[in-house]
């Protein structure tokens, strides 16, 4: 039993540091910017089924996945990069997102992916289940897809306290972070190309 506790603790805590629901939430926030409450819920709803669903894809075939495809984590990281780029550099220039795009596509890209399940998380899952067993993992990560959603609805509340103006205030600057965000991502798969050497 206590070897049990001891895998779940060392499996749901890094998931819980990769997924960040909490450093996501300000995203959140932003993306839902003129929404309605109805609307943010579907939002956070669909956000969260994707990453579920991409998490489990991963989880049970990543490996498999990316060799058959011949794609390597570094690629992944630099394509989950750009696109947060793309969306932060549009939203700081033209305060949207996205244009006509709807609610439903947002959730999908990029709160569910790459922001909640994107290349850390996915490569998070893959060392984990090479250390513990793969059902031990599979309720890590659940578990904390139930607290990213709990987490995530909170925005309608932080909205009601805030307004729309200052809602409208902040999202510029986290639209800032969301590109620097995205950089670091890029960088990262650089890194793990050969291509850019990090120091340390």
């Amino acid at each position: 039993m206590a070897d049990l506790v001891q895998s779940f603790v060392l499996t749901f805590v890094p998931l819980f540091i990769v997924i960040d629901p909490l450093g996501n939430l300000p995203f959140v926030i932003s993306m839902s910017e003129g929404l309605t409450v109805r609307e943010g819920r579907k939002l956070v709803l669909i956000a969260v089924a994707t990453a579920a669903l991409v998490g489990l894809v991963f989880l049970f075939f990543g490996q498999f996945i990316l060799t058959v495809m011949g794609i390597d984590f570094g690629s992944l990281a630099i394509a989950g990069g750009l696109i947060l780029l793309v969306l932060s550099i549009k939203h700081m220039t033209t305060g949207q997102m996205m244009d006509v795009i709807k609610e439903e596509m947002m959730a999908v890209v990029p709160i569910g992916t790459p922001l909640t399940v994107g290349p850390a998380t996915i490569t998070t899952l893959l060392l984990l289940t090479a250390q513990f067993p793969l059902y031990v993992v599979l309720i890590s990560f659940l578990l904390n897809l139930v607290v990213t959603w709990l987490i995530f609805q909170l925005s309608h509340q932080i909205v009601r306290f805030t307004g729309q103006g200052g809602v409208k205030a902040v999202s510029r600057i986290f639209s800032l972070l969301l590109a620097a965000i995205a950089v670091s991502m890029i960088i990262r798969g650089l890194d793990l190309l050969g291509v850019l050497i990090l120091p340390g």
